[in-house]
């Protein structure tokens, strides 16, 4: 990043501080929750649709990405827009199987979402890694079946669906279900909301390696 860019997100960071005020989250779920502010320019993700953290949210993602985790993602969109260099550095493997053709007619022939495909047939990158999915609820509503079957174990699952079909009730679901996650409250989320945490993530584990 830039000299001018770092200045310029430094100062945004400083609006956003300034303009939320006092609130209930600690240190680093604060990091991660301003970056979602950040992505997308919106103050409901401290208030009226609040990011949650349920379970040992950091100290499991923190091990997943000193083992070199998995980074599964529900959509390219999402993929896209993960930081690849700091990924590189911390010697994480980034993926999304969405558009692969055996997910797509796997699909097809079974009347399935492409989303809720990909993540079946990426069961063993799951196991142990990060789940990102930022669009697309039946992905979401997927890996807590397989969690809950026995078949997965994700260190983390970023929930963070938007729309009015699903996503509220998967992100709802995802809060009843006993695996470290970070979700929010409500029909907002996406693709950018959904990359930021990672990032954040990513960021602060970084941080943190060089200050140990």
């Amino acid at each position: 990043m830039s000299t001018k860019a770092f200045g310029i997100e430094n100062e945004s960071f400083a609006i956003i501080d300034n303009e939320v005020g006092t609130h209930t989250y600690n240190e680093l779920e604060w990091a991660i929750v301003r970056r979602v502010i950040h992505a997308t320019a919106d103050f409901d993700f401290a208030e009226k649709e609040k990011i949650t953290f349920n379970g040992d949210v950091f100290s499991s993602a923190f091990g997943a990405i000193k083992n070199g985790c998995y980074v599964v993602c529900d959509v390219e969109m999402v993929l896209s827009g993960i930081n690849k260099q700091l990924a590189l550095e911390l010697n994480l493997k980034t993926l999304c199987r969405i558009s692969e053709d055996s997910v797509k007619k796997y699909s097809r022939d079974n009347n399935l979402t492409r989303s809720q495909v990909a993540m079946d047939m990426s069961t063993s990158q799951i196991q142990n890694g990060i789940v990102v999915i930022g669009n697309a609820p039946t992905a979401l509503f997927q890996v807590i079946s397989m969690f809950r079957e026995k078949r997965v174990k994700p260190a983390l699952v970023i929930g963070i669906p938007v729309g009015f079909i699903s996503a509220l009730e998967s992100k709802k679901e995802l809060l009843r279900t006993p695996v470290p996650s970070i979700s929010n409250i409500g029909r907002k989320g996406g693709s950018s909301a959904a990359s930021s945490i990672i990032n954040a993530l990513m960021l602060i584990y970084k941080t943190r390696m060089h200050q140990n």
